[in-house]
């Protein structure tokens, strides 16, 4: 999967991509229930590309696949060295 790609992002790809192939259903048959040109969901899932989803393109394909959007997402934040500079902000009280 590209590199340039969040390790988040790449995370999302192959979930939404294990939940489709568990579910039987062809990149071509996804691309298609969302509206889209049958190579959508290849751009996305090719290793050589940048294209990722969106937020919209998640719960749309949540629908089709018959699962929640949560289910493409991990338990915990997956944060990359480049972001060691995020800092939890306490709460006030």
């Amino acid at each position: 999967m590209n590199e340039s790609l969040d390790e988040i992002e790449r995370y999302i790809i192959l979930k939404v991509k294990e939940i489709r192939e568990s579910k039987g259903i062809t990149q071509e048959e996804l691309s298609l229930s969302l509206g889209k040109n049958i190579g959508f969901i290849s751009q996305i899932e090719a290793p050589s590309k940048k294209a990722k989803y969106n937020v919209i393109h998640l719960n749309l394909i949540a629908k089709v696949l018959g699962c929640s959007p949560k289910e493409f997402w991990p338990e915990r934040s997956i944060l990359e060295k480049k972001y060691d500079f995020i800092k939890e902000v306490k709460q006030k009280k």
